[in-house]
């Protein structure tokens, strides 16, 4: 990594959630500031309120754009948008925090487009709380996708020992399947590929999973899926040189990618993938959006209101996420 430290614009996520609390916990160790400069896109007042239930000794200073901040240990910037009610208590949905968690995605990815930052780094929202607000959106993933004109994204997930891609998301089980097809298997492989390809792996060894157990066992489990919706996405990328094997089985697919054998799994349904992700621990995981002009990496956790406001939320996985987002960014640049 150079010595350059690009600028992480942090949103703060539900304001009734954890996302304040892991925000400020995680700025208040120093070792950030080495990585990168955050600059937080939120509410000063939580963020405040946050800094006291943690018991947090940084001063949050408020700022009108990039240019303004300092980026000091002991400093939380933060473009302070003033739409959280100091009443507004943690841990219950909320339209108001909802709307709130839309609107810092909108003005992080108007800095990125401006390149006052360099990437974005998310706390978590709530879904229900941003639908409540007004927003449509599945998540995150899907908001980025249409605040940045993009037609189609990924989300990859990364651990310390594994990462995984899925070709479908927030969405049913048999919505997925239906989803499902040979042109979409094939650009979520190319878009893994090409990100691990700018992370520094020069031929990334990629493991594709089945939809169905044993991954259909040749016909003996489902309706032909892997045959119709997989095997033709995975031939077409072997014929081009890329080193992709499958569909195989899932179970023992994972196992393989956490001893070493792939560099990343590709998962057809949103469980499929998280599952093993979240086994290795919540604070381990980092979301990664690929295909988006801009970078951005998130926490993966949730909200968490049954917690939020008690000031034990854990950071490990935003440290995780400033971390990615720092050394992709210093690569980009």
């Amino acid at each position: 990594m150079s010595n350059y430290l690009p600028v992480i614009g942090i949103t703060m996520g539900d304001a009734t959630g954890v996302g304040p609390e892991v925000v400020v916990k995680s700025l208040a160790h120093d070792a950030v500031y080495k990585q990168c400069r955050p600059l937080v896109i939120g509410d000063a007042r939580r963020l405040e309120r946050a800094n006291q239930i943690t018991g947090g000794k940084a001063t949050v200073r408020r700022v009108k754009d990039a240019t303004e901040a300092r980026y000091e240990p002991g400093v939380i910037e933060c473009i302070d948008l003033g739409l959280i009610p100091d009443d507004l208590p943690f841990g219950e949905l909320s339209a108001v925090a909802g709307d709130a968690a839309y609107q810092y995605i909108a003005r992080a990815v108007e800095l990125a487009q401006a390149n006052q930052i360099d990437a974005i780094c998310t706390a978590p929202l709530n879904k229900e709380a941003l639908h409540a607000g007004g927003h449509k959106f599945p998540g995150h993933t899907e908001m980025l996708a249409h605040l940045t004109g993009v037609d189609e994204v990924s989300m990859m997930l990364v651990a310390p020992q594994l990462r995984v891609i899925h070709v479908t998301t927030h969405i049913g089980i048999i919505d997925a399947i239906r989803k499902i097809e040979p042109g979409l298997v094939e650009r979520t492989i190319e878009r893994g590929n090409a990100t691990l390809v700018k992370a520094g792996i020069a031929k990334p060894r990629i493991g594709v999973c089945g939809i169905n157990p044993h991954a259909g066992e040749n016909g003996l489990f489902g309706y032909g899926e892997e045959e119709e919706k997989i095997i033709p996405a995975v031939k077409v990328l072997q014929e081009r040189g890329l080193d992709v094997t499958g569909p195989l089985p899932a179970d023992t697919l994972f196992y393989r990618a956490g001893r070493g054998d792939f560099d990343l799994v590709v998962a057809m349904y949103h469980d499929q993938g998280h599952g093993p992700v979240k086994v290795l621990g919540l604070e381990a995981g980092v979301n990664v959006t690929v295909g988006l002009d801009v970078i951005r990496t998130s926490v993966d956790h949730g909200t968490a209101f049954d917690i939020a406001g008690k000031g034990i939320a854990d950071e490990g996985s935003m440290l995780e996420a400033l971390r990615q987002g720092a050394e992709l960014a210093t690569r980009r640049h």
